[in-house]
C-alpha cells in the first residue's frame, strides 16, 4: 500500500497531518516576512509593522479556511463539485457572511488608503482613544490609555482621527484677564515661545534642510470675549507626530510658568452681587 493510499485510508491521520503542515507554512511565511523587514529599511518602520500585521492575518485566515475545506473533503465525496454547484446554499451563506466580507474589505481599504499604521494614536468614531497594536483583516485592536485592549470590527469604523499622520500642530489657547495689558501679554507669550523652541528643539518638525518648518510662535489674539471671562491668545507650533504629546505637555508647562513668573493673571469666573431694593441680583458667572 502506497503512502497516499495509507493517508486516504486513515482520514483522521491525514487531517492531523494537514493541520501540522498548515501550521508550519503559516509560521514559515510569518517568520520570513518578519526577518525581511528586520533586514530592510526602505519604508518607515510603522508601515513595515502594518504590512507585517496584515500579512500575518491573511495567512492565518487562508490556512484556516484551506484546512477546513480539506477536512470536509475527506468525509464528503465530490466536495469540489458541491461547492461549484451550490447555488442556493451559496446565496444563503452569502447573506450570512455579509458582515465578514464587510470587515475584510474595510480592513483592506484601511491599509490601502494609508488611514492608519501600527503604533499610531487614534480616535475611533469620536468615542475610543488608543494606540494601534494590531491590524487584521477583520478586527482592529487599540490599547487604551488605561492599558485595556479594545477590539473593534473594521466594518464598524466610521471615522478615524489619526494623531500620527506625518505632522501635528500643538495649539494652546490661553485666556487672560481683561485687566492685563494685551501688548504686554503678547510680549510675555513670545518669551515663552522662545523658551519652548530653545529647550525642545528636537520636538519641532523639520524640513528637508533640517530647519524647523513652524517653530512655536504666538498666533495672536483669537477671541476678545472668551466665555465672558477674558481675552484669548493662541500659541502654535508644528512638531514631529511621534513627539506630539511630550511637546504639548512641555509647551503648557513652560507657558504656565512664564505667565506666573511675569505675574500675568489668567481669567477667572467672577460673580458680582449688588443690592437692589433689598434684593440681591447676581451678574456674571
Amino acid at each position: 500500500m502506497e503512502w497516499t493510499d495509507l493517508l486516504h485510508h486513515y482520514k483522521l491521520t491525514s487531517i492531523l497531518l494537514a493541520a501540522i503542515i498548515a501550521r508550519v507554512i503559516v509560521f514559515i511565511i510569518n517568520k520570513t516576512v518578519h526577518n525581511f523587514f528586520l533586514k530592510t529599511h526602505f519604508i518607515e518602520e510603522r508601515k513595515e509593522q502594518t504590512i507585517e500585521s496584515m500579512i500575518r492575518s491573511l495567512t492565518k485566515y487562508t490556512a484556516t479556511l484551506s484546512f477546513i475545506f480539506f477536512a470536509i473533503s475527506q468525509y464528503v465525496s465530490n466536495f469540489g463539485r458541491i461547492l461549484a454547484g451550490a447555488g442556493i446554499l451559496g446565496v444563503i451563506l452569502g447573506f450570512g457572511a455579509q458582515s465578514i466580507i464587510k470587515d475584510i474589505l474595510s480592513g483592506i481599504f484601511l491599509i490601502y488608503e494609508k488611514q492608519l499604521h501600527k503604533g499610531d494614536f487614534i480616535t475611533i468614531n469620536n468615542t475610543f482613544n488608543g494606540t494601534v497594536v494590531d491590524i487584521g483583516l477583520r478586527f482592529l485592536k487599540i490599547r487604551e490609555w488605561s492599558g485595556k485592549v479594545l477590539t473593534i470590527s473594521n466594518g464598524e469604523i466610521k471615522q478615524i482621527h489619526n494623531f500620527n499622520i506625518d505632522q501635528m500642530r500643538v495649539i494652546e489657547r490661553i485666556v487672560v484677564s481683561y485687566r492685563e495689558n494685551p501688548e504686554r501679554v503678547l510680549e510675555i507669550l513670545e518669551i515663552a515661545c522662545e523658551k519652548i523652541n530653545e529647550l525642545h528643539e528636537a520636538c519641532l518638525k523639520l524640513d528637508s534642510a533640517n530647519c524647523p518648518i513652524e517653530p512655536f510662535q504666538v498666533y495672536g489674539m483669537t477671541t476678545i470675549n472668551s466665555g465672558y471671562r477674558g481675552i484669548e491668545y493662541t500659541v502654535t507650533g508644528l512638531v514631529d507626530d511621534t513627539l506630539y504629546w511630550d511637546a504639548a505637555k512641555e509647551a503648557r508647562r513652560i507657558i504656565a510658568q512664564t505667565l506666573f513668573d511675569y505675574e500675568i493673571k489668567l481669567a477667572e469666573d467672577t460673580m458680582l452681587v449688588k443690592p437692589v431694593d433689598n434684593v440681591f441680583l447676581k451678574e456674571g458667572k
